[in-house]
């Protein structure tokens, strides 16, 4: 990736680009979670219904390509992250509405969340994918782990905090007030992000063309598409992403259940399960930035390597706790939960220091449309991963008959999916010698191009 000469991005930076990841946050918790609890709760309808909504916001973001393109041919990022924040809050907006509207008009409230959570997810994608790629451009390899780390806890920050927040001012319960407070973080989210990144992209070093001129080729986006699609290294990564995260993300929905029913959880003790694996997961994070900041956390490895130690040893742990199941009671099952999260954590921010490293190893001026490929593999994986693990669940258990072996097969299924993205991993990191085999060449000034 070119990048202007001058230092790069510093912890200042670094720190105003993740409160727009805590913007973002802030929106999609109400959307994808206190939405939910409304629809099936307050108005008694079928859960199924929120859970089509919420994919299809996944599904939408199929178009990040086309979002990160746009990005491209401009040569700016922050006006995607603008406007894409606000088709964002504007979908939150209208999703509140068409919530409340389903309680008289069932039909028009659907229609409206449909075009709501269109917009939600086309507002994710512009925004989330040109923000990686302006981070990507301003952060030096020393500190992509930590900014990485940085920018997705403060993105949770984002989710617990107007979680507490919008919980306290929703009570007691009224339509209006839903409306009301979704609207209220909407605008302070919107006015969040023009804070945060008011000039920020002009004096950086992560500015495309601080005077605006256009950066990238005029080809046709299904040409410049294909260009990204047809280097060997993006394309790999491209599936390495889709496989990773469909395994990241099969086990949420399942995790819980397998606590009550097997170990008899109660409702709240299997909340509090949750709690250790995000708990865990934190300290995955964490870890790895620590690793990433020092010199001999650098020597132990890339980010590429501890990419893939983070897929082992979550294969590790979900073969763990497919045996747990058979040692019974005794078995430490919050440990072992603590334990995935933890490897889902270091795999997690690996990955996406990963995609920092290598959205500029290719053709140049392609960088939104790389990351936007990586961006709507990783959507269309959370979309599918949550009702494959149900379903599987399901499946095992009317095949096997029995709670313990369903869940352990399905458990023993996605250890065997993270062993495939760490061997995806190792197809995709090539040692640089073999950067011509892998359909590259090096251009001018030691930069690398499709061949």
């Amino acid at each position: 990736m070119t990048r202007a000469e001058g230092p790069s991005f510093g912890w200042l930076g670094i720190f105003r680009l993740g409160l727009v990841q805590t913007a973002l946050g802030a929106i999609i918790v109400l959307t994808t979670s206190t939405l939910n609890r409304v629809m099936v709760v307050e108005l008694a309808l079928p859960a199924m219904l929120p859970g089509a909504l919420v994919a299809l916001h996944y599904a939408v973001q199929i178009l990040r390509p086309r979002l990160g393109y746009g990005s491209d041919v401009g040569g700016r990022r922050t006006p995607w992250i603008i406007g894409g924040m606000a088709v964002l809050g504007t979908g939150g907006v209208l999703a509140a509405v068409a919530t409340v509207l389903m309680g008289s008009d069932f039909i028009l409230g659907t229609l409206l969340a449909i075009v709501a959570f269109v917009l939600v997810g086309i507002g994710v994608g512009a925004c989330g994918t040109s923000l990686l790629v302006l981070l990507a451009a301003g952060v030096d390899d020393r500190r992509r782990a930590a900014a990485a780390t940085t920018v997705w806890v403060m993105m949770i920050a984002g989710f617990v905090i107007t979680a507490a927040t919008a919980g306290h001012f929703l009570d007691p319960f009224s339509p209006a007030r839903l409306v009301s407070v979704t609207a209220v973080v909407s605008i302070l989210a919107f006015v969040l992000t023009l804070a945060a990144t008011c000039r920020i992209e002009g004096r950086s070093p992560g500015a495309l063309d601080p005077h605006g001129a256009p950066h990238a080729s005029a080809a046709p986006f299904r040409e410049a598409l294909a260009q990204v699609w047809g280097e060997r290294r993006a394309r790999r990564f491209t599936i390495f992403v889709f496989v990773a995260m469909l395994a990241y993300s099969a086990q949420d929905l399942i995790l819980e259940p397998y606590a009550g029913t097997v170990f008899g959880f109660t409702p709240g003790e299997s909340t509090r399960l949750a709690g250790a694996q995000h708990g865990g997961g934190l300290v995955g994070m964490l870890l790895l930035a620590l690793l990433g900041s020092t010199a001999w956390g650098r020597r132990l490895g890339s980010m590429q390597t501890w990419t893939i130690v983070g897929c082992v040893a979550s294969a590790m742990t979900l073969c763990y706790l497919a045996l747990g199941g058979f040692i019974g009671p005794d078995f430490p099952l919050r440990e072992a939960v603590f334990a995935l999260g933890l490897a889902n954590g270091l795999f997690a921010v690996a990955a996406i220091g990963s995609m920092m490293s290598l959205v500029g190893q290719g053709r140049g001026q392609r960088e939104g449309v790389r990351m936007g490929l990586w961006g709507a593999a990783q959507a269309l994986a959370l979309a599918l991963g949550g009702f494959l693990g149900t379903a599987a669940i399901d499946l095992a258990r009317y095949l096997l008959d029995s709670p313990v072996p369903a869940y352990a097969s399905v458990f023993g299924g996605e250890a065997v999916l993270f062993l495939v993205s760490a061997a995806l991993a190792v197809w995709v990191t090539r040692p640089a010698g073999s950067l011509a085999a892998s359909g590259y060449r090096v251009g001018p000034k030691g930069a690398t191009e499709s061949a």
